[in-house]
């Protein structure tokens, strides 16, 4: 294949073992190497073009030149994503089946999940308080994986939340692993796709009363292009895809409590919605969540004096491009005051993937990421008083995706007093 001299072309002949070394600055190594935003490079094999910024974000996104069907690894759709899922899918189908995730992720049911979540992190309280310690991730995970299910409509047995919660854990940790990580993702994909499959079928037999309006029914009943109900491991991957998210909010609440921890400053900006909304949207531009996406090229297009052929892999640096200098000022420091002076593009902050999530490819639980993010906030803020023991709170940057060390530990919990008689 013909390369281009004007954009630089990363020497090594394959740079999959690097990417997995260097983790989420694997661009941005080579961005700041290059002095470009845009390089060539080698990927398990594949000639694969690399980007980061906000001009990229829009260039990627643009469905007339990229496509996701292909894009996805077999490795990362049999663990993160599921086969078959949403992700993977373009054109009308994509458009269809969004649909249905849009149609379930309303405002309304973004602030019925956040006033949910408060409720279950309130019933944590009492336990907590008899407790030495708990640690946070752990704590998340239970209390977003009941929640999802009760939303969802999804029964769940509290004997098996926390083995639930630690499947969904694993589908998000076998995205940048390899060896028992992955592998562990893979039979948690192959155990949680059975369980919401008997579900799936549970209800359309009839053995199962599912309210009409959770995403348990409407997934149950959702018919596709063609006017026919999905398959049930179709339904099985869709329902997982709902459920699967929400759990792995449990990421940015930790980093959420170490940004409090941290920056204690903020704490007494945190008075109003607006300035609690900024505090979070910090929180998921300035900590690691996804490293990247890929596509691929849709139809022969030049830009930036690039050639992308048709069927090429191209990779968005998600992580750098939130924290582009160009686009952030002080883009390594923790600021939530910039989200009140200015609204972020839907290309320049990417934590979820950029986008319009109405007609794109952009996340559509990001919404719901943010209601429980705020509401876990008010809680740890508002509604409980904790020590944070000495501990390793550092995370890898190389590890994909990351987490602090310590899970973050929390200590001497008790209930606020201020709010003992509200």
């Amino acid at each position: 294949m013909a390369m281009n001299n004007e954009v630089p072309q990363d020497k090594s002949l394959d740079n999959s073992l690097s990417l997995y070394q260097e983790g989420y600055h694997f661009i941005q190594n080579r961005v700041e190497k290059y002095q470009s935003d845009l390089f060539e490079a080698r990927l398990l094999g594949k000639h694969t073009v690399c980007m980061r910024g906000e001009e990229a974000a829009k260039l990627f996104y643009n469905t007339e030149l990229f496509q996701r069907e292909g894009a996805i690894p077999k490795r990362i759709q049999k663990s993160l994503f599921g086969v078959g899922g949403v992700q993977a899918l373009d054109g009308k189908e994509h458009d269809h089946r969004k649909s249905l995730f849009l149609s379930m992720m309303t405002p309304l049911e973004e602030k019925k999940l956040g006033e949910l979540v408060l409720a279950k992190w309130e019933d944590c309280i009492e336990q907590w308080e008899q407790a030495e310690h708990i640690v946070l991730f752990e704590e998340a995970r239970k209390v977003l994986c009941r929640t999802a299910c009760e939303w969802a409509g999804v029964p769940l047995e509290e004997a098996i939340v926390a083995e639930r919660a630690d499947e969904f854990t694993s589908l998000v940790d076998a995205f940048g692993a390899i060896g028992p990580r992955h592998w562990k993702g893979r039979r948690a994909r192959t155990k949680l796709d059975e369980w919401a499959g008997s579900l799936i079928e549970d209800v359309r037999n009839g053995n199962l009363d599912a309210k009409e309006g959770t995403p348990l029914h409407t997934i149950a009943f959702h018919k596709d292009l063609k006017g026919e109900l999905l398959d049930t491991h179709t339904a099985a991957v869709e329902l997982n895809n709902v459920l699967r998210p929400i759990v792995a909010i449990a990421v940015f609440i930790t980093f959420e409590a170490l940004a409090l921890h941290e920056h204690l400053q903020s704490r007494t900006r945190l008075t109003t919605d607006q300035e609690r909304e900024a505090f979070v949207q910090e929180v998921r531009r300035y900590y690691p969540f996804g490293p990247f996406l890929g596509a691929k090229v849709r139809k022969d297009f030049t830009w930036r004096e690039c050639d992308f052929k048709k069927g090429q892999l191209v990779i968005l640096d998600l992580y750098g491009t939130n924290h582009d200098e160009k686009q952030w000022g002080e883009a390594d420091q923790f600021k939530p005051d910039r989200f009140l002076k200015e609204e972020p593009s839907l290309y320049n902050f990417i934590p979820q993937g950029g986008g319009d999530p109405m007609t794109g490819h952009r996340c559509p639980g990001e919404g719901i990421t943010v209601e429980i993010l705020k509401a876990t906030l008010d809680f740890l803020v508002n509604k409980i008083e904790y020590d944070v023991p000495k501990q390793d709170v550092s995370f890898s940057l190389v590890k994909m995706p990351t987490l602090p060390a310590s899970g973050f530990i929390m200590s001497h919990i008790r209930r606020k007093k201020s709010t003992l008689d509200e």
